[in-house]
């Protein structure tokens, strides 16, 4: 995948603006070596946390990036821990933040901290994760997290001949941290695509484990999205609903993580990579889930190239900076309960075996070192 990156300077005017345009935000300030309305760059930015190999490619990503624009840069992790990166924040306001990048641990829980941001005129970017319950969110940049989900479900539709009619096939679903509004979008995103065929009787649920509608998918949920709670949850399926020769065909996996775990169970109860190893579902293309889908334990990985991401929040940064009317390509969808929250969203791709050295290698985004090849 082609990838240009921005060169403006962080005192240059941004040219062409294609898509919708959100003015910037109330509070900037006058930067001492530059003109009216410019901030000095001066950015937080607050990851959730270091346990998951993207985390640490997105926060790495982005802080090169800023540091080359002559950004003053404090990354932080906080190792899932809420209170940790309430802290973090505060101590990056006190700290001469100007700007603040966000992935949120639990995005119901920052709006105090940010409304203390935004009163001494932080600029807020809620990073992959929308902040609910405050306006104190300036804006949403994220990959299409609805997309995600459709494009793990008509995997499976296509890959199962769902649309041709076939089945019956035994189905587990697993969705995301019940505390990550990204999730319900990947679960509500495949759920429209699979739950006609639930209905119909295409695809069984042994283990019941969903409700009638999606609107309950959070008690499916994995908090924290752990490997290792997605293995122990995936043993007790396999113990408690196919214990009478029944096999799963498809597992609806919405992340690597959860897959992980997944595999691992599936491996310890003796399935094996081949004709019987079930579908099973991914996204992030994290280099053991690479492994896997070279392996044949994993059917597809949904890729979000955070290099991507890291690029367009840096292009807000420099709009931010310059005083300039910050691109988005959505003021619709993301809701946060206070505010419709001004987005810019990126394309997700589905990686199978076959993409895996055109895709990610390619492209950079992985080397063939990283997974074997």
């Amino acid at each position: 995948m082609s990838r240009t990156k921005n060169v403006l300077t962080l005192a240059t005017a941004v040219g062409v603006v294609f898509g919708l345009a959100a003015c910037a935000p109330a509070g900037t300030t006058q930067n001492a070596g530059g003109g009216e309305g410019e901030v000095e760059c001066n950015v937080g930015i607050a990851m959730p946390t270091r346990s998951l190999e993207r985390w640490i490619n997105d926060g790495e990503g982005l802080s090169a990036l800023l540091e080359e624009d002559g950004c003053t840069v404090d990354l932080q992790y906080a190792d899932n821990e809420t209170d940790q990166q309430i802290s973090q924040i505060q101590n990056q306001v006190a700290g001469g933040a100007q700007i603040l990048v966000v992935a949120a641990i639990d995005g119901e829980t920052l709006g105090p901290v940010l409304e203390d941001a935004a009163g001494q005129g932080v600029t807020v970017i809620a990073y992959d994760r929308l902040i609910n319950g405050t306006d104190a969110v300036d804006y949403y940049a994220t990959f299409d997290n609805y997309q995600v989900g459709q494009l793990q479900g008509k995997f499976i539709e296509e890959q199962l001949d769902l649309a041709g009619g076939a089945g019956p096939f035994n189905l587990e679903p697993f969705a995301g941290s019940p505390d990550d509004n990204n999730a319900g979008f990947f679960f509500q995103g495949a759920w429209d695509v699979l739950q006609p065929y639930v209905e119909s009787g295409q695809l069984v649920i042994p283990s019941n484990k969903l409700s009638a509608t999606n609107d309950d998918w959070q008690s499916i949920g994995i908090l924290g999205w752990g490997s290792d709670d997605a293995q122990a949850e995936m043993d007790n399926r396999l113990q408690s609903f196919y214990t009478g020769g029944q096999k799963v065909d498809v597992v609806l996996s919405p992340n690597d993580s959860l897959a992980l775990g997944i595999e691992q169970s599936l491996l310890s109860a003796g399935y094996a990579p081949g004709a019987d190893w079930p579908i099973i579902t991914g996204q992030d293309a994290d280099k053991a889930n690479v492994q896997a889908i070279l392996a044949d334990q994993q059917s597809m990985t949904v890729w979000k190239d955070t290099r991507e991401l890291g690029e367009r929040v840096q292009t807000m940064i420099q709009q931010i900076v310059a005083g300039e009317d910050v691109e988005v390509n959505d003021e619709e969808t993301y809701d946060n309960g206070v505010k419709v929250v001004p987005a810019y969203l990126l394309d997700p791709q589905v990686v199978t075996k076959d993409d895996v050295e055109p895709v990610l290698i390619e492209s950079g985004f992985l080397e063939a070192s990283d997974v074997g090849l």
